[in-house]
């Protein structure tokens, strides 16, 4: 997601490598995820989906082949067509949030999760559009600095593949829940970060505060999903 000069060292090439893996995770993840409920649900047979939450699917699964196409033009010297796919990108960013917010209520109101309670889970998908708002919303600000823009826009992909992890049918998934959920979550992002940092030789600030800023971010959700001002805040929320 940044802008390569024509000339580019061995490092770069070896960059746009982990950025194309890092789109392909989190693409096989959310097919992992999804595939039941959405993207196979006619070979599985499960119940039908409300408008909204096709309209979510699509919304999601449109950001996440975004993300491996803008990889992809980077890695192959297309850095104009990657400029102008990235301002709709930014449009296509601020519909994620609300479509994500809206179905995330929607859910909880219909009582459906993934295993833990509705209202209390409602916090991680929440939590991941506010995370996801603010990476994406520093890696915009941060477009004209190539090294940090990309490594914000591979966090703010990978930081919200929770609520797909929670759906993957794994028995150990399902029954280690939220803290589970996150773990995955979490291995997932230090992997990216220390293949870089292995690379380059140097922790890079992006990947530093970004990451810590996603991890901090959930024992904060756990800790607030069972006091009585989050419930009151969830039963609001769902009307």
């Amino acid at each position: 997601m940044s802008e390569i000069p024509a000339g580019q060292p061995r490092t770069n090439r070896g960059m746009h490598a982990l950025y194309l893996m890092g789109a392909i995770v989190a693409l096989s993840v959310v097919f992992a995820g999804f595939a039941k409920t959405y993207f196979l649900k006619g070979a599985f047979g499960t119940p039908s989906l409300t408008p909204l939450v096709h309209l979510h699917g699509f919304v999601m699964t449109t950001w996440f082949l975004l993300f491996f196409v803008q990889t992809w033009l980077v890695a192959s010297h297309r850095v104009a067509l990657h400029r102008k796919l990235g301002m709709f990108g930014a449009f296509w960013a601020i519909v994620l949030v609300v479509v994500g917010v809206t179905t995330a209520i929607a859910a909880a109101g219909l009582g459906h999760s993934p295993g833990p309670p509705p209202l209390q889970f409602l916090v991680v998908p929440l939590g991941d559009m506010l995370v996801f708002s603010v990476l994406v919303s520093l890696g915009l600000a941060f477009r004209s600095n190539r090294e940090t823009h990309r490594r914000l826009m591979l966090l703010t992909a990978l930081g919200i593949l929770t609520a797909a992890i929670a759906r993957i049918p794994l028995a150990f998934i399902h029954k280690g829940g939220i803290p589970v959920y996150f773990g995955i979550t979490d291995l997932i992002l230090i992997t990216a970060v220390l293949i870089d940092t292995i690379k380059f030789r140097r922790l890079h600030p992006a990947f530093l505060w970004g990451t810590l800023f996603i991890i901090a971010s959930q024992p904060l959700r756990l800790m607030l999903s069972g006091t009585e001002l989050w419930m009151r805040f969830a039963h609001w929320a769902v009307g």
